[in-house]
C-alpha cells in the first residue's frame, strides 16, 4: 500500500483545493466542527443506552474542564505535552508520512527525562540540568525512530506497520526500564526517582499551569511556520506529495525521510519529557497516557494547520480533564473519553469521504 495513495499528504491538499461555492471558510469550518457535533450526538446516544444522562455528562465535562478555575488550569497544563505531540505529528503528516509510533516515543522520552533530571539537578543548576534532560529525551526518541525511518527511506517498507510495531516495543521497553534499570529503591511502588517539586518547570503567574505550555505553543507555531514558510518545509512537503518528482528535482529523498521521522519523534519525545519535568515528576510502571493516538484526530480536524491544532488540542484537553471528573460523578468509565475521541475520528473519516465524493461529482 503506497503512502502516496493513502497517506496524510492527501489531507494537506485541502490547503490548495479551490474553495467551493458559498465560501471556503464556511466549508472548512463545517468540515472541522461537523464531525465533532456528530460525535457528541452519537456518544450521547451511547450514554442514553447505558442509562446515563448525556447532558449531565457533557455539563460536568465543561464545568470541570473549562468553567472552574482549577479545571481550566489543569486543562492548560494538560495541553503542554499534547502540543508537542501535535507538532511532531504535523511534521510527519505534512510530509506525507505516518508516524504512529508516538506512544512509544513519548514514553521513552518521558522515562529518559525521569531518569536523568533527578540526577542532573543534584550536580548542576536547574537552568542547565533541565535543558540537558530535554536534549537527552529528544535524542532517545529520535534514535527510536531510526528503524522505521531507514526501512521507509531505503527499503520502501510501509511505516504504518513499522511505527506501530515500534510503539509496542517502546512501551514495553519503557516499562522494563522503570521496573529494572531506573527503579527507585526507596519506594515500594515500581517507579523512577521523583524530581523534587522545586526543581520542576516553573509555574505561570502564581497558578498551577506549567511553563511547558509556553514551550508547547512555541514548538507548534515554529513547526507550522517551518512547514509553510521555509524552503526546508517545502522540500518535505514535496517529498510527501510526490517522491518521484522530488527525486527528479534533485532532492535527497532518503535523507529527508529520515529527517522527517527524527523531527517528528524528537518533538513527541520532548513532549514526554515536558510532562514529567513539568507535572508528573516521575514515571510509574505501566503508565501510558496514550497521547500519541489521542492527538491524531485533533491534528486531522485542524487540517495539519498548527494554529488550528492549538484550538483542537485545547478541546481535547477539556475532554480529557473534564472526562476524568465526569467519570467519577456520573459513573462512566474513564476510557469513555477515548471512545468519544475514536468516534470523532470515525466521523472525520466519513466527512472526508463524502466531501471527496461531492467534489468529484462537481468536477464531473
Amino acid at each position: 500500500m503506497s503512502v502516496e495513495a493513502t497517506g496524510p499528504a492527501e489531507a494537506t491538499a485541502v490547503d490548495s483545493t479551490p474553495a467551493p461555492a458559498g465560501g471556503g471558510f464556511v466549508h472548512r469550518l463545517l468540515m472541522a466542527i461537523g464531525p465533532i457535533l456528530a460525535a457528541l450526538v452519537l456518544a450521547g446516544a451511547i450514554l442514553l443506552a447505558v442509562g446515563v444522562d448525556p447532558l449531565t455528562y457533557y455539563g460536568t465535562v465543561l464545568q470541570r474542564g473549562l468553567l472552574s478555575p482549577l479545571g481550566i488550569q489543569q486543562t492548560l497544563t494538560r495541553m503542554a505535552p499534547l502540543l508537542f505531540v501535535a507538532a511532531g505529528l504535523i511534521v510527519a503528516f505534512r510530509a506525507g508520512m505516518w508516524n504512529l509510533g508516538g506512544d512509544g516515543q513519548f514514553l521513552l522520552g518521558a522515562v529518559t527525562a525521569a531518569a536523568s533530571a533527578p540526577l542532573l539537578v543534584e550536580v548542576l543548576p536547574g537552568w542547565m540540568a533541565l535543558p540537558i534532560a530535554f536534549v537527552l529525551a529528544t535524542a532517545v526518541a529520535m534514535i527510536w525512530s531510526l528503524v522505521p525511518a531507514l526501512l521507509r527511506a531505503y527499503q520502501g517498507v510501509n511505516e504504518i506497520i513499522t511505527t506501530l510495531m515500534m510503539t509496542f516495543l517502546g512501551t514495553s521497553l519503557a516499562n522494563v526500564l522503570v521496573k529494572l534499570v531506573f527503579l527507585d529503591p526507596a519506594t515500594t511502588v515500581p517507579q523512577t526517582r521523583t524530581l523534587p517539586v522545586e526543581d520542576r518547570l516553573p509555574r505561570l503567574f502564581d497558578t498551577t499551569i506549567t511553563s511547558g505550555l509556553i514551550f508547547g505553543l512555541v514548538a507548534i507555531i515554529a513547526v507550522h511556520l517551518m512547514m509553510t514558510r521555509t524552503a526546508f518545509g517545502l522540500k518535505l512537503r514535496i517529498v510527501g506529495a510526490n517522491p518521484r518528482a522530488a527525486i527528479h528535482a534533485g532532492l535527497g529523498v532518503p535523507k529527508l525521510t529520515v529527517a522527517v521521522f527524527a523531527l517528528s519523534a524528537g518533538l513527541v519525545g520532548l513532549g514526554g519529557a515536558v510532562d514529567i519535568v513539568g507535572v508528573q515528576g516521575n514515571v510509574r510502571a505501566d503508565w501510558n497516557p496514550a497521547y500519541g493516538m489521542a492527538v491524531i484526530p485533533a491534528v486531522f480536524l485542524a487540517r495539519m494547520n498548527g494554529f488550528a491544532a492549538i484550538g483542537f488540542v485545547f478541546l481535547l484537553s477539556v475532554l480529557s480533564i473534564g472526562g476524568e471528573s465526569a467519570a467519577r460523578r456520573v459513573g462512566v468509565p474513564n476510557t469513555f473519553t477515548l471512545v468519544l475521541v475514536a468516534i470523532v475520528l470515525v466521523m472525520l473519516a466519513l466527512a472526508e469521504y463524502f466531501d471527496h465524493r461531492h467534489n468529484q461529482s462537481r468536477k464531473a
